[in-house]
């Protein structure tokens, strides 16, 4: 018969899946509402309006205050959730098992009591994943954009205005880059004052260099001079940024095979004993004592690997 806490942590895990599924039985209704009102209206509204109406259609059902906080728990940026690779409620899902598997181990050390531990582990996994693809995104932002300003100091060099060699951007630039640029077009379309726009972009996708273009075109706006050369400068400073950043990962690529080595070989030599010695390994799996160790040697070996990870993180900041 199961025991109590067993029964406990089942249900904590069914709670959270059906939570997980009338979140998004909520958010399929409110698609298809939206959808049924757009079919209605649609013929009567300005063709100009379309465009915008398409973008806010997924956002209503996200904006409830209930969802804010749970995105806030788990680490989600509600207005970030169309630059993620993938779709947003994926990682959620698939960070459900993993935490159930997580708990696992640790019960298995420290008994069943643990396995209440799975809605916390969850919410960490989350996390970590949401962060990990922001800093992704952060990262490609980063070297993307001094060929992004290249583009618009060739623009304006010609006589272009800013604000058309900022669209420009949107054509010519890759899909990352180009959707921050139409973000900041969007906001130029509307008559929003150019440093506001670059402002508002910059503390939304968190990349320091939009802040720097930001304030170079503040100030030339407000001093003059030629802006080209101003935007050259700035591109050639970012572009050394960016090579002294890509020069430490190439510093740092030793360190970071050895940590990749020194990870994968627990695995390889638990295969080789296993081929070798099958009754040998087999005690890890079968004798309680032997999932004790086996548990203990996978929590250090997690624990080494986040600790290689951020000792190298650190000297490359």
């Amino acid at each position: 018969m199961p025991s109590p806490v067993l029964l406990v942590a089942g249900g904590g895990l069914l709670g959270l899946g059906a939570a997980a599924a009338l979140g998004l039985g909520l958010a399929r209704r409110q698609d298809r509402r939206q959808a049924r009102i757009a079919a209605v209206v649609g013929p009567h509204r300005l063709a100009d309006a379309a465009a915008p109406s398409a973008r806010r259609r997924f956002q209503p059902d996200l904006d409830q205050g209930w969802f804010r906080a749970l995105a806030a728990m788990l680490g989600l940026q509600p207005d970030r959730r169309q630059d993620y690779p993938i779709r947003w409620w994926i990682v959620p899902l698939v960070a459900l098992p993993l935490a159930r598997a997580a708990a696992g181990l640790v019960a298995t050390l420290g008994g069943d009591l643990l396995l209440l531990l799975t809605p916390l582990i969850w919410v960490v996994f989350c996390r970590w994943a949401y962060g990990w693809l922001d800093a992704r995104r952060v990262e490609i932002l980063f070297k993307q954009f001094p060929d992004a300003l290249g583009m618009i100091t060739r623009a304006v060099r010609v006589g272009i205005p800013v604000s058309e060699a900022i669209r420009s951007v949107t054509r010519e630039a890759p899909k990352e880059t180009a959707a921050e640029f139409k973000r900041i077009g969007d906001r130029l379309s509307i008559g929003q004052p150019m440093e506001q726009a670059l402002t508002e972009t910059a503390h939304r996708n968190n990349v320091p260099e939009y802040r720097f273009f930001a304030t170079a075109l503040a100030l030339q706006s407000q001093t003059g001079g030629a802006l080209g050369e101003t935007l050259e400068n700035l591109a050639e400073v970012i572009r050394k940024r960016v090579a002294l950043k890509e020069r430490g990962y190439a510093l740092a690529a030793e360190a970071r095979t050895s940590a990749g080595i020194l990870a994968l070989l627990p695995f390889f030599t638990c295969a080789v004993l296993a081929v070798m010695s099958p009754a040998y390994i087999a005690m890890l799996f079968e004798d309680a004592g032997g999932r004790r160790i086996l548990a203990a040697a996978v929590g250090l070996m997690l624990l080494g690997i986040a600790m290689m990870r951020s000792m190298i993180r650190r000297a490359l900041s």
